[in-house]
């Protein structure tokens, strides 16, 4: 008697739940990412073998290369406050949109009395600025001082906690350059901040 064969079906499989879950979770992690800034000032920082992630809140930290500073903190609304308090302390008046302005800024690195002129170019004109530096003295002439100050203020006020600092700074900059950054946060009684570093491959 002849043996009876099943045919074979061949087995199909619906991808198309798959597809939607894999497009959701792309458009989820290309929203939430966030972009590599280009740092205004060329540094070549100095490289460590520790690794741990920059704040994304609370922070603000402070670009030093070739003598000059650049200033920055995370968070429009803490930028916002900022400003504000600069206005109120060298009695210059921000309009709405100067302040929106400067709160999508990512870093400032001119003399506050630029600052004005600064915001009402567009984006593309500010890009052909290169950073002349936040005046940083050990005299009265130190704006960086009211920076920090007014950023710490803003952060306190607006998230109701301390705001950390740190230094990216070249690797070839002078010291004394750093030593004002330091004696600028020391005044303040700043004496805990971070230092931002590459990565550095542990020698065996």
């Amino acid at each position: 008697m002849a043996k009876v064969k099943v045919p074979r079906k061949s087995t199909a499989i619906d991808m198309t739940a798959m597809c939607d879950v894999a497009f959701l979770l792309l458009t989820f992690f290309i929203l939430s990412a966030k972009p590599k800034v280009q740092d205004p000032l060329h540094a070549d920082i100095p490289a460590s073998t520790t690794i741990a992630p920059l704040p994304e809140t609370d922070f603000s930290s402070l670009l030093v290369a070739q003598g000059k500073v650049v200033f920055s903190v995370e968070g429009a609304d803490i930028r916002m406050e900022t400003l504000k308090g600069m206005a109120d302390q060298y009695k210059i008046s921000f309009t709405p949109e100067e302040i929106k302005q400067f709160a999508s800024l990512d870093g400032y690195g001119f003399p506050i009395s630029f600052l004005k002129q600064y915001l009402a170019m567009p984006s593309s004109e500010r890009a052909k600025y290169a950073p002349t530096g936040v005046p940083v003295d050990t005299t009265d002439n130190n704006e960086l001082y009211w920076w920090v100050k007014n950023a710490r203020k803003a952060d306190k006020l607006v998230h109701s906690k301390e705001l950390r600092i740190a230094i990216k700074g070249d690797s070839k900059e002078e010291y004394p350059t750093i030593a004002k950054i330091i004696k600028t946060l020391q005044k303040q009684k700043v004496n805990k901040f971070g230092l931002i570093t590459s990565l550095r491959t542990v020698t065996k």
